[in-house]
């Protein structure tokens, strides 16, 4: 299928997502915030992709969301009735703010990692999505920017929520209420970012090479194991372990262990089969 926004290649199990609107700084249009859960969601929903890895074209990974979301016929945020009583107008665009973080949430709902490929700038809208994704990669001149409180609002689409689950609190909030950019050598330091790497060429190479490697685990293992940080990063340690008790009591059947001692013994790679498709996957 063609994309307005995504270019789409599914190869060995790894899944790559790349923004293509280079001319464009890669805006956040209306068709973005369509395209991307729909992506997502299939390939988690078909088990076609063991790993996923987002990256970009062009200078910069995102300049964030374009204006189109918010001005004109095909905008996210303008669909209320003017007509309507205002309670019943504010309580439409909560409900588009809630299209768009949802748009984000598919990245942490997927059974399979999403790997970042950060290149030049990632910015506003940018650092949402990226703060969603299980890892992220950049480029050594990478930067990110909570634009929003440059332009008088607040960040609304998961920065603020997810951000300082990934680094000290501190140091969020005050990326958050300065505005200022976090440089890709700060960005390890604090931890929101695994590894650098010189070129753009090199990141994505790299990054695809550890999605590689995630591909040929159990697919099963995986989601799992990404189920239950995700569980544990919002619940105490005891519900965790409540939860992964459960989890295993049903998911965890051995055959998969199996596989992996008999190729151990075989000199081989294991061969893990895919997750079914979820139920309704057409």
């Amino acid at each position: 299928m063609a994309y307005t926004c995504f270019d789409v290649d599914v190869t060995g199990g790894v899944a790559h997502l790349i923004l293509k609107r280079a001319d464009e700084l890669n805006t956040m249009t209306p068709e973005f915030w369509r395209e991307l859960p729909e992506i997502v969601s299939g390939l988690s929903a078909s088990g076609e992709a063991r790993a996923v890895v987002l990256s970009s074209t062009g200078r910069h990974f995102t300049a964030g969301m374009d204006l189109s979301v918010f001005t004109g016929e095909s905008s996210l945020l303008g669909g209320a009735d003017a007509d309507a009583e205002l309670g019943r107008q504010r309580s439409q665009l909560r409900l588009s703010a809630a299209l768009l973080q949802d748009s984000f949430t598919a990245l942490e709902r997927a059974r399979m990692p999403v790997l970042a490929a950060i290149q030049g700038g990632c910015v506003g809208g940018g650092v949402d999505m990226v703060c969603a994704c299980d890892c992220r990669y950049a480029t050594s001149d990478a930067f990110f920017v909570v634009m929003e409180t440059n332009i008088g609002m607040t960040a609304d689409v998961g920065t603020l929520q997810r951000l300082p689950k990934l680094i000290p609190e501190g140091v969020a909030r005050e990326y958050a209420y300065t505005g200022r950019r976090m440089s890709a050598r700060r960005a390890v330091e604090v931890g929101l970012v695994n590894q650098l790497f010189d070129t753009h060429d090199d990141l994505v190479a790299g990054v695809l090479e550890i999605a590689v490697e995630i591909a040929a685990q159990s697919p099963l293992a995986v989601w799992g194991t990404k189920e239950m940080i995700t569980y544990g990063r919002d619940h105490p340690v005891a519900d965790g372990l409540n939860y992964v008790a459960t989890w295993q009591t049903g998911m965890f059947q051995g055959f998969d262990m199996m596989e992996a001692f008999a190729a151990q013994a075989d000199k081989r790679d294991p061969e893990y089969q895919d997750l079914l498709p979820e139920p309704g996957f057409d």
